[in-house]
């Protein structure tokens, strides 16, 4: 049986699926985890049939076989283009009347925000960037790696560590600390040993981005390059942040700035407050915020804004989460 007024939340991460039923006043009813959403490595149907899984299972805990509509927040879905095309695939598969398609970094703003309005930048695997209005109009960027000028996020920095570890080994850069912790992260002796592994894959590709964290560590220590680094990052989120608060007008208005992703939910001092020094002097109104929420709460928020319910209703579901 159909549910009206019901949504159906997806949250698709690279690695993991959070999906949810909620009800028009906002009670969860029905949640499953299901794997992650890799639509260029797998293809868009494969991708989806992950979703469905998770779906299915989510519909048969709240004893629903459709809702009223999909909102639905998928990485991966990084330009119009590639929305469209997931938007078409959910459609297909009939889940809900309506269907609404966004990049997953609006998950993160819309849990972190009162309403549908304010900036997010998100750091995790790689960085993004978004800012909503209630009137509908987005601030994004392509965020597809250094071809769209982006910099930063756990594999960027890792990348960047690595060059500067080597370089210091060898004597073709300064010296940094970085040049032992990263391999004693992997019980290596050198950086030799380490690029050696990572080269004929004895440590494959995705544990690289476990070096981010032995980054920071290594600047919280007082290493220089590494400290370096750490300060680009918070520069990066500041640049990207204070971009799309002035492509929406907002530079004049309090406006919550929304950090989220692994790296910025670890509360790194160094970084967080160098995002708040600089977001103090180049928007002085903004007001940073991290969000701890689940993104699928975001996605649920997203769906109740789209089928009109109330704040009774968000209330609600956030009270759900808040455990």
């Amino acid at each position: 049986m159909g549910m009206t007024g019901g949504v159906l939340a997806v949250d698709a991460g690279n690695s993991k699926t959070d999906v949810a039923v909620v009800t028009a006043d906002g009670e969860v009813i029905g949640a499953a985890r299901g794997g992650g959403f890799r639509p260029p490595a797998v293809g868009v149907a494969a991708a989806v049939d992950v979703l469905e899984d998770a779906v299915r299972r989510a519909f048969a805990e709240a004893e629903v076989d459709a809702v009223t509509h999909v909102s639905a927040c998928l990485a991966n879905a990084d330009l119009p283009v590639e929305e469209e095309q997931l938007a078409a695939a959910l459609h297909a598969r009939a889940w809900g009347a309506t269907v609404d398609v966004r990049n997953d970094t609006f998950a993160i703003l819309r849990a972190g925000v009162a309403e549908p309005r304010g900036v997010a930048v998100v750091c995790g695997a790689g960085i993004n960037c978004v800012g909503m209005l209630p009137d509908g109009r987005t601030a994004r960027f392509p965020a597809l790696g250094r071809i769209s000028g982006d910099w930063g996020g756990g594999w960027g920095l890792a990348e960047e560590a690595l060059w500067h570890a080597a370089r210091a080994e060898d004597g073709r850069g300064a010296p940094t600390a970085l040049s032992s912790t990263l391999p004693a992260h992997f019980d290596l002796p050198s950086m030799q040993a380490l690029i050696e592994a990572l080269h004929l894959g004895h440590i494959p590709d995705p544990r690289r981005h476990e070096l981010a964290p032995v980054l920071f560590a290594t600047a919280a220590a007082g290493d220089e390059v590494a400290r370096a680094l750490v300060d680009r990052l918070a520069e990066e989120v500041t640049t990207m942040a204070t971009v799309a608060l002035t492509r929406l007008d907002l530079l004049a208005e309090e406006t919550p700035v929304v950090l989220g992703g692994s790296v910025l939910a670890a509360r790194h001092p160094q970084l967080d407050g160098g995002i708040r020094d600089l977001l103090a002097t180049r928007a002085p109104k903004a007001v940073p915020t991290v969000v701890t929420a689940p993104p699928v709460l975001g996605a649920a928020l997203l769906g109740l804004d789209r089928v009109g319910a109330g704040p009774e209703a968000e209330g609600r579901a956030r009270a759900h989460y808040a455990h």
